[in-house]
């Protein structure tokens, strides 16, 4: 009897605490985030303290202010990059608690005594390695920006009617200058990456399997700077192709240079090398428009495969539909962007890349995002040596990226 009695406790124990688990669970589960919710009914000071280190956690280069009076907020010294800026506007205003969000030219004078230790930090000229956002967003629609990629694409007529495209590549912000001249900021960095396409279903296959047609390889230097609504880039690169092992394998005449191929530059292997000098001009319209153009020049190229030297490049973007998933702290919105290109070498012919799809981002804007989208390209190749001859496909991608 006792043995029974001492069992029922002990199940009513075990019970008991695994309610209180679940229950305990329950609470974290149904939270929208994790900021406190006592933060939400907290004094102004208190408040405002909180969402100064939230801001300075995020957004630790630029030296933002925030005043909190009745759980409304006013932010002084935000950067002159639009962009940027409004992405530190709705980062706070998604806070729990936030009524209302301000912006101030400046800090009250009555409020600098109060906020001496934010007002009178010392101001840095520039930062190292600045990685949380960057000063030129990238060109979602170029195909040759550079981000990780991977993605099927079909009815490409130069590479294979079924083709897998994968990127490897990223830009590597060295050093940001701040509030130049008492204006925008201007950043240098580093940029590097490869492009490779494999053909699933080649023909001939000589010892089976999957084909890689060719990969091209980029550096570059690119030096930004941003204001207002403007961002501007200055860069230098180069990009050098090379043909994979198993299409020179199932295309051997590709390096017969003495073949039958000999008088036809298309069916001979070269050597696609050039270097490149462009400098872009992009504009916000609008929260959701972005415009953007840029001329270029091909500086050098190889004397196997010569280039005349200009080009112009120009596209737009279009963000709608933004959602906010705060259980995951994420932002997320649709896009639709398109790119153009126009080569001397190829008659100023027409060559476009259209996207369409949907993005993820920690920070609304700006920062790192995970993209998928379905594209298509009606132009030119983009690969190499057969970068002169005409193609169209689709494309189905998943990227990341800034």
């Amino acid at each position: 009897m006792r043995t029974l009695q001492s069992g029922a406790l002990a199940l009513f124990l075990l019970l008991s605490c695994g309610a209180k688990a679940e229950e305990e669970v329950a609470v974290v589960l149904t939270r929208s985030d994790s900021i406190p919710l006592e933060v939400q009914t907290a004094t102004d000071p208190y408040f405002e303290g909180y969402i100064q280190a939230l801001v300075d956690m995020h957004f630790s280069e630029y030296r933002v202010v925030v005043l909190v009076k009745n759980h409304k907020v006013w932010l002084a010294n935000l950067p002159a990059n639009e962009l940027i800026a409004n992405s530190i506007v709705a980062f706070v205003r998604d806070v729990p608690g936030v009524e209302e969000v301000h912006v101030l030219n400046g800090v009250p004078p009555e409020d600098v005594e109060l906020r001496k230790k934010y007002v009178d930090r010392p101001k840095i000229s520039g930062i190292w390695f600045p990685q949380m956002t960057e000063i030129f967003q990238p060109l979602i629609a170029d195909p040759r920006q550079v981000s990780y990629t991977i993605g099927y694409r079909s009815g490409d007529k130069v590479c294979g009617n079924k083709c897998v495209d994968i990127s490897l590549g990223d830009d590597f912000p060295i050093y940001r200058w701040l509030d130049v001249f008492g204006y925008g900021d201007i950043q240098v960095g580093i940029e590097a990456g490869i492009w490779s396409v494999f053909n699933m279903d080649p023909s001939p296959n000589i010892q089976g399997g999957t084909e890689l047609v060719n990969t091209d390889f980029y550096v570059g230097i690119p030096i930004t700077y941003g204001v207002g609504k403007w961002a501007l880039r200055l860069r230098v690169y180069h990009i050098s192709s090379h043909l994979g092992d198993e299409f020179i394998v199932n295309h051997p005449g590709f390096v017969d240079v003495n073949g039958p191929n000999k008088d036809n530059p298309n069916r001979v292997r070269v050597n696609p090398s050039n270097e490149y000098v462009d400098f872009t001009v992009s504009y916000q319209a609008t929260e959701h428009i972005r415009v953007y153009a840029f001329p270029g020049a091909i500086v050098h190229s190889d004397p196997t495969y010569k280039w005349q030297p200009m080009y112009i490049q120009y596209g737009t973007e279009a963000r709608f539909l933004g959602s906010k998933f705060y259980h995951q702290r994420l932002y997320g919105t649709c896009f639709l962007a398109m790119h153009f290109r126009n080569f001397q070498q190829l008659d100023w012919d027409f060559d476009g890349t259209f996207r369409a799809g949907y993005e993820f981002s920690k920070l609304q804007g700006i920062g790192r995002k995970f993209r998928f989208y379905i594209g298509y390209h009606n132009g030119y190749s983009l690969e190499g040596q057969f970068s002169k001859d005409r193609t169209h496909y689709m494309e189905y991608n998943l990227n990341y990226g800034f």
